[in-house]
């Protein structure tokens, strides 16, 4: 769910990107299609709000034409998924994806990997927070995990997504890292950061995990403090240390790309790249990464086909070992 200060920002971004176009010659879009773009969940979410950024700095710098972006919500995005598998070789379609994608294939029984598209980039990393009420008795994330250890079950983690998604992996390499039984993991998932909130600030869970955006406001007010972030580095402007700096060897981020449908042409994904990797230039897209707290992963070819199956190894063993695959 959208924040309303995450809201201001995207409508910000697009007022900037669009007088900034006014009175300049863009330049020749290198990019002849796509013309749509799909998004795997509900309007308002993490997907959606890259998906809607991307092209808009597309549009405006002249990468692409008008873009339309619609939303296929359901089952954690393989219904988005089964669709675009159902159009091979149209090079009009790209999908929004990542992680969540990735683990709701598996976690659903689904016969199609993301990898049976045709992968095009990375995008962005964003790392995930260890999130808690403001008056928690857990003042740091030793605290906590000293507790988890010493009674699983009753230490309950709520997510923004389902089993296989980035709040559900993300606890579960967690205790992992901290020696307990995933197995012995009680993780409550909610449907999007809208509902975790209220999980979390009603006491209804010990800790949430989730991209630390959304909550901004929370964090701010008091409302709820951040243990740790699962990312390499700190967050700007948030004052809670990496898991790694607690003692906890581990590093966690959630990730989001494009991808297009199966049997795309050599040409065709060649464009599609080229597209992205002007994007991915641009300093518009350099400041919506800094404005919603994404860190440049900008991966293409071999490199992000590799990425994917490794990530797809990973999902499948994780679940495989909690019996739900």
């Amino acid at each position: 769910m959208m924040t309303l200060h995450k809201a201001v920002r995207v409508i910000a971004l697009t007022i900037l990107l669009t007088l900034s176009a006014c009175g300049t010659s863009a330049p020749a879009a290198t990019l002849v299609n796509p013309t749509r773009m799909m998004v795997p969940n509900t309007p308002g979410g993490g997907y959606d709000i890259t998906a809607r950024v991307a092209a808009r700095v597309m549009e405006d710098a002249g990468i692409s034409g008008h873009m339309e972006i619609f939303n296929v919500p359901g089952e954690g995005g393989s219904v988005a998924l089964a669709r675009l598998m159902n159009e091979t070789g149209n090079r009009g379609l790209v999908m929004m994806m990542g992680l969540g994608v990735v683990g709701s294939s598996y976690a659903n029984g689904s016969r199609i990997k993301v990898s049976d598209a045709t992968p095009v980039a990375k995008l962005l990393e964003e790392p995930e927070g260890i999130l808690v009420r403001g008056d928690s008795p857990y003042r740091t994330v030793g605290d906590l995990v000293a507790a988890w250890k010493a009674s699983p079950h009753s230490v309950t983690v709520g997510g923004g997504s389902a089993i296989g998604g980035p709040d559900h992996l993300f606890p579960m390499e967690l205790a992992r890292a901290a020696g307990i039984r995933l197995t012995d993991v009680a993780y409550q998932p909610y449907s999007g950061g809208g509902e975790l909130l209220p999980a979390l600030l009603g006491s209804k869970i010990a800790f949430g995990t989730s991209g630390i955006a959304e909550y901004e406001e929370q964090i701010a007010s008091g409302q709820l403090r951040v243990l740790a972030v699962s990312g390499q580095d700190r967050q700007p402007g948030i004052s809670a240390p990496t898991l790694r700096e607690s003692g906890i060897d581990l590093a966690f981020t959630n990730w989001r790309g494009l991808m297009a449908p199966p049997g795309l042409s050599d040409s065709d994904r060649k464009r599609l790249t080229e597209a992205l990797t002007r994007l991915h230039e641009s300093q518009a897209w350099k400041q919506a990464l800094a404005d919603n707290g994404w860190e440049d992963s900008f991966t293409t070819g071999a490199d992000f086909d590799a990425f994917l199956k490794q990530q797809e190894s990973t999902v499948a063993s994780t679940l495989t070992e909690l019996n739900l695959h």
